[in-house]
């Protein structure tokens, strides 16, 4: 396990520096630990609420509503569960070394995107012919 790379608070990515170098590796690595854990919070705090509310409603207007509700919020949980794997996917490329390139041109994806979507695995312009690619077959 290596040394924690020194980040200050108010770092932010550059062009200007080397692509992937350790700080900006430490940033992101941050931000998807963040990210985690924040949505692995929310997950901890609807559990606790779905068995915090389990109750007999004997309006049926009233149950029914709450088991959309419920419906909702698990199919919302499911959602970023999806999302943690992803994440989880991200740490994985930084750690051998891959994070931060195209999976389908090898090219460097750029630190704006990044920042914006951090398990980004395509550049913008490669997303975008695969979202092109994905539309036509779908229509098929």
């Amino acid at each position: 396990m290596k040394a924690e790379a020194f980040l200050p608070d108010d770092y932010r990515p550059a062009e200007d520096e080397p692509f992937m170098n350790e700080r900006q590796l430490e940033y992101f690595r941050r931000k998807l630990l963040m990210w985690k854990a924040e949505l692995l919070d929310e997950s901890r705090h609807t559990i606790e609420g779905l068995q915090d509310s389990t109750r007999n409603i004997p309006d049926i207007t009233d149950r029914a509503s709450e088991e959309t509700d419920r419906a909702l919020e698990l199919r919302t949980r499911d959602r970023q569960r999806k999302l943690v794997a992803k994440i989880d996917a991200a740490l994985r490329r930084i750690d051998e070394g891959e994070y931060g390139y195209c999976e389908v041109t090898g090219e460097p994806i750029s630190l704006k995107r990044l920042d914006a979507r951090p398990i980004a695995t395509m550049t913008l312009e490669a997303q975008e012919r695969h979202e092109r690619r994905e539309k036509v077959h779908r229509d098929d």
